[in-house]
């Protein structure tokens, strides 16, 4: 018998949270009708912009025994970008405590010095170097990635989602946003993190939903 393909942990997030917008639009009621008056926005996305903690979202996921793949978030995240072609701005602070992967016990002990050590290094910092376009609704970000004291070069896929004066939400979060979808691949033992290597994997895929509120052009 043929062996099914595996699905790779980003297919699998997507179709997780393809999920989630089904049976979430089928819980409040949403009809069709109306879920199809949703428009993409395709303004100019120039500018700097102050990242929104409220609609932005660090995910990662890591494999797990040689059988699975666990998932977690960072739910406290702050900074600002500027992602036009030759001033590119971009940095990124994670509160490293901030570390959630729906288990208290394992959230502890990341949070620990046999992981992130929280105590001693308690920020995750992305700081950007380069930025260049791929295409129309994409780029390639590449900067300086500091987790637990050690810093590495990372580059980011990036891919616009959309832009456009939404003036019509209520402060905080009104005015003209952007958002972008960026996933990359790290390493943990590149960070000096290399505890149970027989247990967890060292690739870590990292998926981030990013929206933004420009503060100036």
């Amino acid at each position: 018998m043929k062996k099914p393909p595996s699905l790779h942990p980003q297919k699998a997030f997507a179709s997780f949270t393809a999920a989630l917008a089904i049976a979430a639009l089928s819980v409040t009621g949403i009809s069709s009708a109306s879920a199809s008056d949703y428009k993409t926005g395709h303004g100019n996305p120039a500018g700097m912009y102050k990242i929104d903690p409220d609609h932005t979202a660090i995910i990662f996921a890591i494999g797990h025994a040689g059988v699975a793949t666990v998932v977690g978030r960072f739910d406290t995240v702050r900074g600002h970008y500027r992602l036009d072609p030759g001033k590119t701005d971009v940095r990124v602070d994670i509160a490293a405590k901030s570390i959630d992967t729906n288990q208290p016990m394992r959230d502890k002990d990341l949070r620990g010095p046999d992981f992130l050590d929280a105590k001693a290094f308690p920020v995750i910092r992305f700081v950007s170097t380069q930025y260049k376009k791929t295409g129309k609704m994409s780029g390639l970000l590449t900067g300086k990635l500091t987790i637990r004291g050690k810093t590495r070069t990372v580059s980011l896929k990036v891919h616009e989602v959309g832009a456009a004066d939404v003036s019509s939400l209520p402060k905080p979060w009104g005015g003209y946003l952007t958002g972008y979808d960026i996933e990359g691949v790290i390493r943990r033992s590149d960070f000096g993190i290399t505890t149970y290597p027989a247990m967890i994997g060292d690739t870590i895929h990292l998926y981030l939903s990013v929206e933004g509120i420009r503060t100036h052009t």
